[in-house]
């Protein structure tokens, strides 16, 4: 049980998931493992991303190099090379910022299908301001807070407009997340929401120039990626095994994580 990020600002050592790992095991009758990026914060590391052994595990029969990228909230990718090699980090932003801006306007969880983004055109100069940002000159490993980027400048412009510059923000981030990979990925497979919305992946193939699939193209589920990797995780953290190594998180050591919670037993009824 991972939780609902609440805040992660690692440069701080802190972070905040919403949940309750012993309540939840009272409530289900079943051990539960939570608190997964805590003992990797408390060595050195970002305590994010946490998928990246998950994506090796699923992709190790695959044409490498191969980049696998999570747009939820904010983007993250895991790019895997010849001989079980990786390295991970968080991309920049993704549908957060989109989502907001669209609630706000409409009352609308998201721009479904992207279907008003591809009404809109992109403020370049927005875009290249955006891209100033310290975090993109920062190297791997790194992770972020979905509310590190001020992109409040977007309010000002017709909301299909907006959101193709949003969406924009989110390609040229990932664009800009290669400078960090040892070599150049042959193929992109897209998790998560992100991968629903039509002008987003046509934009990310245009600018990225190799195939640009959903990773439902290699039989894998989209829509419960991220509940599978924790639940991986989750048996690994009880095998004592590790979570994150130094190219996923830049935690000093490889290290494991996580907290079980064990039900309360009943006493047997007579």
């Amino acid at each position: 049980f991972h939780g609902q990020t609440l805040s992660h600002h690692p440069e701080r050592g802190e972070t905040d998931q919403l949940g309750d790992g012993p309540r939840l095991a009272r409530a289900l009758g079943c051990p539960v493992v939570y608190r997964f990026r805590h003992n990797d914060l408390a060595h050195g590391g970002q305590g994010a991303p946490l998928a990246p052994l998950f994506h090796q595990a699923l992709a190790h029969s695959l044409e490498r190099p191969l980049a696998i990228l999570n747009l939820g909230g904010v983007g993250n990718v895991t790019w895997l090379g010849p001989g079980n090699t990786l390295c991970a980090f968080d991309t920049g932003p993704a549908n957060a910022p989109m989502d907001d801006l669209l609630r706000e306007r409409t009352g609308q969880a998201y721009d479904a299908g992207g279907a008003l983004a591809q009404q809109g055109t992109s403020d370049k100069k927005l875009v290249e301001q955006w891209m100033r940002h310290p975090y993109f000159q920062k190297p791997a490993p790194k992770s972020l807070d979905r509310n590190q980027f001020d992109v409040s400048a977007a309010a000002a412009l017709p909301l299909p407009d907006a959101l193709a510059t949003l969406a924009q923000f989110v390609v040229e981030s990932v664009a800009a997340a290669g400078r960090w990979f040892p070599q150049a990925p042959q193929r992109w497979l897209v998790t998560g929401g992100g991968r629903h919305n039509t002008a987003l992946m046509h934009q990310l193939q245009q600018r990225l120039q190799v195939p640009v699939e959903p990773v439902e193209a290699v039989g894998w589920s989209g829509d419960f990626l991220e509940a599978q990797a924790f639940a991986y995780l989750a048996v690994r953290s009880q095998q004592g095994w590790p979570l994150s190594l130094p190219e996923t998180t830049g935690v000093t050591k490889p290290v494991t994580g996580g907290e079980c919670c064990l039900p309360h037993v009943s006493s047997p009824k007579p």
